[in-house]
């Protein structure tokens, strides 16, 4: 199939490091006209301009979102920063009301965002998610590492965000977020933390301080959906630490932050990688 080339919309978002990240136009479903094929958008910087290219066909195997500064390959879970200027960064995977199993591909070269396979077959979810959903770059959760109240191991991945404001963020987007609070998902033994955000220009973010201040339908919808999103697939309901209670805002940076010295050592190479790409 011949690549073809497709202009998409430029939008331009600062950063506190020399990077700007590129928000896609937002679409109500992961897969908009412009991300088939071949295609390729900017955003500015002071220092210098950072890129997203879009290769292979959408809804196959071999879809990639690619990171550059310049023309030089980046990955955007080493190379963008944990911070921006208002908040924690967080790369988009997965937009609001969409279906499509998307994620940092963690053992690909530089990372790019591709969607999830399993036994042969492309990932989705068996309804939209009614959040936008992604992680936190230079964040790990340490599989070697057993949390000392919970008694299970970390997932392997960047930490999972789960970002309730009122818009729909494009997949590859980068959104500086306010952390509310953090629920210890337990799926397959292993511990998923899901860190519960909102975008820092939103206007809930006015609102929103903690998770007290969250809707008890948003945060048990967010439960109940992770809880159940597997059943379809003839898979065991996930479970939760701390009694199944979100803790605090205050808590989540904790987390946010361990996950991070996590992946510092992993980058320095202090912590057996497997098969996750480094670039060390």
């Amino acid at each position: 199939m011949a690549a073809t080339r497709l202009l998409l919309t430029r939008s331009t978002m600062k950063l506190s490091s020399p990077i700007a990240l590129l928000a896609l136009s937002s679409s109500a479903t992961a897969w908009s006209t412009a991300a088939r094929g071949f295609s390729r958008t900017r955003a500015a910087a002071a220092l210098f301009s950072y890129t997203t290219e879009t290769v292979g066909e959408a809804e196959t195997e071999s879809f990639r979102l690619k990171f550059k500064v310049e023309s030089n390959d980046i990955s955007p879970w080493h190379d963008i920063p944990l911070k921006g200027e208002k908040g924690y960064n967080m790369l988009v995977e997965i937009p609001k009301m969409t279906k499509a199993k998307m994620e940092v591909a963690t053992k690909e070269e530089m990372n790019p965002i591709a969607q999830d396979v399993k036994k042969g077959k492309l990932r989705d979810y068996h309804g939209p998610i009614f959040w936008n959903y992604g992680c936190i770059p230079q964040t790990w959760e340490d599989p070697n590492e057993e949390h000392p109240e919970l008694k299970v191991f970390g997932d392997d991945d960047p930490i999972d965000v789960v970002e309730i404001g009122s818009k729909s963020l494009a997949m590859g987007s980068v959104t500086e977020v306010k952390p509310l609070g953090v629920l210890a998902m337990i799926d397959d033994g292993e511990l998923d933390w899901k860190v519960v955000a909102v975008s820092v220009d939103d206007p809930l973010a006015m609102e929103y301080n903690d998770i007290d201040d969250v809707p008890d339908a948003i945060k048990d919808g967010i439960r109940e959906w992770f809880r159940w999103y597997k059943t379809p697939d003839d898979k065991p309901l996930n479970g939760f630490g701390f009694d199944e209670k979100y803790l605090d805002a205050a808590a989540a940076k904790e987390v946010i932050q361990e996950t991070h010295e996590a992946w510092k050592k992993l980058k320095a190479g202090e912590t057996e990688a497997g098969k996750l790409w480094t670039g060390n």
